[in-house]
């Protein structure tokens, strides 16, 4: 084992492209480009990468189960660059024929597991409930020692699911974005708070580019537990950020300000 493999850190691959609407196999191709010209332990991709987020009618077509054909590819590719692949697609609920909006884990050992999307968006440009069915459950995922509490885009905005995961003990929280400019300084807003609240780290892979009447802004960042940007993707343009936790600059900012201690004391 060498010395970026006993690191206490975790290095994350934050990628920010353009992904081309309804062209699953080209969206693949893109992950393993990143995949072959980066090293890291974690790779993330944006929500409903797989597939492009304004597809409209076109999801009932587009959307696999987690056997489908595109999942195992991505599943293979993670297996081949013994990598771990967390990214955004619709799902197909095979028995109730329901879709949701999910983001995918896809593991080294060739696994794979998923979160659903809590909250979808339904309002202004937003028409996710008209083709996703709202998740249930909180989903924590474990890569390298480290656990992460998964949301998806208008999630971050309800504090209670990022406190449930702190609750539970997570070191960070992935947030998979598809977020137009209209929405940019929002997110902005809410992405140090949710970080500096909790007292962990917060990861926000965001869309880019142009995808019919949106423009999707980018700007994917990486907060520390004191709500700093460690990293931060510049707007509207492609570009894969690097990106290295610790544990121990996460447990000495519990010390400093023990959010998640002081709320059992409510």
């Amino acid at each position: 084992m060498d010395a970026y493999q006993r690191s206490e850190d975790i290095n994350l691959a934050v990628a920010q492209l353009p992904c081309t609407l309804g062209n699953k196999a080209e969206n693949i191709g893109k992950m393993k480009h990143v995949l072959e010209n980066q090293v890291a332990d974690l790779y993330i991709f944006p929500e409903l990468f797989l597939t492009g987020y304004l597809i409209r009618d076109e999801i009932f077509r587009l959307s696999e189960t987690l056997d489908g054909p595109s999942f195992q590819a991505i599943t293979a590719l993670a297996k081949q660059h013994q990598a771990n692949i967390l990214f955004g697609a619709p799902v197909l609920e095979e028995t109730a024929g329901l879709i949701k909006n999910s983001a995918l884990i896809a593991y080294a050992d060739g696994s794979i597991d998923k979160y659903d999307k809590i909250h979808p968006a339904n309002f202004g440009p937003f028409e996710e409930g008209l083709y996703f069915t709202p998740g249930e459950d909180l989903k924590i995922i474990e890569v390298n020692g480290y656990r992460f509490g998964l949301l998806i885009c208008y999630d971050l905005f309800f504090s209670e699911l990022s406190r449930s995961y702190a609750l539970q003990g997570v070191d960070g929280l992935i947030c998979l974005s598809a977020s137009p400019i209209t929405s940019r300084s929002s997110f902005e807003t809410v992405l140090p708070a949710r970080a500096v609240e909790n007292a962990l780290y917060v990861v926000y892979a965001n869309q880019v580019g142009s995808q019919s009447n949106q423009l999707f802004f980018g700007g994917s960042e990486v907060r520390d537990p004191s709500g700093t940007a460690l990293v931060k993707n510049a707007y509207f343009n492609s570009e894969v950020a690097s990106a290295s936790l610790s544990k121990s600059k996460l447990a000495n900012a519990r010390r400093m300000r023990p959010t998640v201690r002081d709320f059992f004391s409510l």
